[in-house]
């Protein structure tokens, strides 16, 4: 019976039969020295020149598949604790030379990034990103939402139709989607509490470190909440994505330079600013930013470079947000009701949220001022016409809050196959 790596230690003295792929490879002229990997982990394979698998072992090239047979023994020395003294050993198939050496330019492992995935930085990750969804999934379920699947084909833009990819659809125009956000208000009206993680794709010519073209885009839509409510939820959620990586995954955090202790301190309530507040602060810190001009990169980076929890800014300009927010009607100025929440660290925001415009000739007065074409909206109106309820909801990208929990310098780092404006192969 097959033992996987990360089940060696507890085998020790025993024989085991070992699959995977040879991580790295080198001998002398009476040893043989395997690196194998497999989906659990690494382990040294060390073969004498008189075990029977020694000739093959020796003649073997990094990421051939292999079978290997040995005695797990332990050595402090070894990665883990324990290496394996190996016996037989069986090549499934014998790779060619492998493209990637040492010192790699980063354009070429972008060519190769299927052969990259190999890479232990991307094991980590892709771990550490699967990790993240279940502790998102874990925390949706303890709060009663159902997860749904909204289409990736529509007719309706959310954010704007210049971020638009646009496609022939059977003679029809389609567009890939921006955000399921309609579609789930849509299935709010029968569930109440809903959410997606699914791809939204947005053709903004940006070449920063935090943008890709396709991204993973964690949505939700909640009947009865009101903007605070709204906020509380995120911050909650992001504490228990935090508590849960530091709780259960150090190691992987550790791996990337992330201290544990660090997301321990995440916790709500976060650090809150108006939008006003956040202007202010800005100015102060020697910015030329106005009132009623968005947040670029860089004033996200001032606000929270010097911060160990997330900053949630509140209440914008209607004039820098979607149609869909309503306005405050407490407050004088033309501000909506809705939320960015930004990463510490300078990394900057991770989640866009607010409430929703659930009164129709509110919705109705939007479009127009927005010069929207209502007739692309039918569908969405109709959700204003038939039992409509306050109700608020928001976006989290889920590559850029792995990107701090993580502490990766790029978003192309936490995705197995990033697309940006420069890169859609392979």
């Amino acid at each position: 019976m097959r033992t996987k790596v990360g089940e060696i230690k507890e085998k020790e003295g025993k024989e085991v039969l070992l699959r995977g792929w040879v991580y790295r490879e080198r001998s002398t002229k009476k040893m043989a020295f395997i690196v194998l990997r497999d989906a659990t982990g690494t382990v040294q394979c060390t073969f004498k020149k008189d075990s029977p698998g020694f000739e093959e072992a020796k003649n073997t090239l990094v990421e051939s598949s292999v079978e290997i047979t040995g005695i797990v023994k332990k050595d402090e020395r070894a990665p883990g604790g324990y290496e394996v003294m190996g016996k037989d050993f069986k090549h499934i198939h014998k790779s060619e030379k492998f493209p990637i050496t040492e010192k790699p330019s980063e354009s070429f492992l972008m060519d190769v990034r299927h052969l990259w995935l190999r890479s232990e930085d991307m094991r980590k990750m892709l771990k550490g990103r699967q990790a993240t969804i279940d502790l998102l999934r874990d925390f949706f379920s303890s709060k009663d939402f159902y997860e749904v699947q909204p289409p990736i084909t529509t007719q309706a833009g959310v954010e704007g139709g210049s971020t638009l990819f646009s496609l022939d659809y059977f003679g029809d125009t389609a567009y890939l989607t921006q955000s399921s956000q309609l579609y789930l208000e849509a299935f709010m009206t029968l569930l109440e509490r809903v959410y997606c993680l699914a791809p939204s794709f947005r053709a903004e010519k940006s070449r920063t470190s935090k943008h890709l073209t396709e991204y993973w885009h964690l949505e939700a839509e909640m009947a009865w909440f009101k903007s605070n409510e709204n906020i509380q939820f995120q911050e909650e959620m992001i504490s228990h994505v935090a508590q849960g990586l530091a709780e259960n995954h150090p190691d992987t955090l550790r791996y990337f330079k992330r201290d544990p202790e660090t997301l321990k301190k995440v916790k709500p309530p976060f650090k809150r600013l108006s939008y006003t507040e956040a202007v202010e602060e800005l100015q102060e810190k020697g910015s030329s930013i106005s009132w009623g001009e968005d947040f670029g990169t860089g004033h996200e980076k001032q606000l929270t470079s010097d911060q160990e929890v997330p900053v949630t800014i509140y209440n914008y300009p209607k004039s820098i947000k979607p149609f869909y927010m309503p306005k405050d009607q407490e407050d004088g100025r033309e501000i909506v009701l809705c939320d960015d929440i930004l990463a510490p660290e300078g990394y900057g925001e991770i989640i866009g949220g607010s409430e929703r415009i659930w009164k129709l000739d509110e919705l109705l007065s939007r479009l127009e001022e927005d010069k929207m074409d209502p007739d692309a909206y039918e569908w969405y109106i109709d959700l204003r016409k038939y039992g409509s309820v306050p109700h608020s909801g928001f976006g989290l990208g889920l590559e850029r809050m792995l990107m701090w929990m993580f502490k990766r310098s790029h978003i192309k780092e936490t995705i197995g196959f990033p697309r940006t404006i420069t890169r859609v192969y392979p």
